[in-house]
């Protein structure tokens, strides 16, 4: 089953909201465009459902980019998606701390970093940027310390990632507590009926298996169903998503073109200058003659 979207859904019976990601092909392209270590794949499928996920909260006309950074072996992992649902994503590390998949991605491989999650307009708006300490248990506890710590807002989340037959798929679940001034709709709930909601909601939300979430057999709403039927969980339309990078020819070129003369001659090689994008590995040709012109 090729699933690539956001859906987001609302237990009835109690005050807690949701989203649900999966993602299929377009991970598993983004994946592919890469020959990365099975541990950093494994890294970047996170960011990718993360960055998906997070962006899916918010009303935007740009991109959104979660940006993870550090100090250790992992140097960047770094996801953006477009208001369009353009999905990319791409990781920077030390090769040689990775040679073999037996090399795990440890506590220090990230350690003293930090996660940012930025939205940008346009030359237009001013453009958004929140930044939380990179915890050393993971990316999904960076993004639950984000929650907790800025937007102050109680969150569950689990996240799996992993191949299926040869393929990658990734899944995330999050329920948040909703605000008291969301809660009209209920108004003879008292304080502790929403804490039991909130507490009933986690236990079922940790009851959810990896394989149930990675499952090609099994859609998005069968897993809700699943794990929030007794709660009433109400499912709303999905936000579709799409592997899709932005480079291109002219933007390549627009960047050479703003380099020194010096510059460019320090990168051809045979003959010509062939840039390749991060984020989807596309090689782009060009004859340094035809870029002299706008060189400084």
């Amino acid at each position: 089953m090729d699933e690539n979207f956001t859906i987001p859904f609302q237990l009835e019976s109690s005050h807690v909201r949701g989203r649900i990601v999966r993602l299929s092909s377009a991970l598993d392209g983004i994946l592919s465009a890469h020959n990365y270590p099975a541990n950093i794949e494994k890294l970047v499928a996170e960011v990718c459902v993360l960055s998906s996920l997070l962006s899916s909260m918010l009303k935007y006309e740009g991109i959104f980019t979660l940006q993870a950074q550090s100090e250790g072996a992992v140097r960047m992992l770094v996801s953006d998606v477009t208001s369009k649902g353009d999905l990319r994503a791409c990781a920077t590390f030390d090769a040689d701390a990775f040679l073999g998949d037996d090399k795990e991605v440890k506590p220090s491989s990230m350690d003293q970093g930090y996660m940012a999650f930025t939205v940008d307009q346009g030359v237009h708006t001013e453009r958004y940027q929140g930044i939380v300490e990179l915890k050393p248990e993971g990316l999904v506890a960076s993004v639950q310390n984000y929650f907790s710590q800025s937007e102050q807002i109680a969150t569950g989340l689990v996240v799996s990632v992993g191949k299926v037959d040869g393929a990658w798929r990734g899944c995330a679940i999050m329920v948040q507590k909703m605000p008291d001034e969301t809660q009209a709709y209920n108004k003879d709930t008292v304080p502790s009926d929403v804490e039991d909601d909130w507490r009933r909601a986690m236990i079922l939300l940790s009851s959810v298996k990896e394989e149930e979430m990675l499952s090609p057999d099994l859609d998005a709403k069968d897993i809700l169903y699943r794990l929030f039927h007794e709660e009433g969980v109400r499912v709303y339309d999905p936000q579709p998503l799409q592997k899709n990078c932005r480079c291109s020819q002219d933007r390549v070129l627009a960047v050479l073109s703003g380099m020194s003369k010096e510059d460019l001659a320090d990168m051809v090689v045979d003959g010509n200058i062939t840039m390749t994008c991060e984020f989807c590995s596309k090689n782009y040709i060009f004859n340094p003659d035809n870029i002299q012109e706008g060189a400084h």
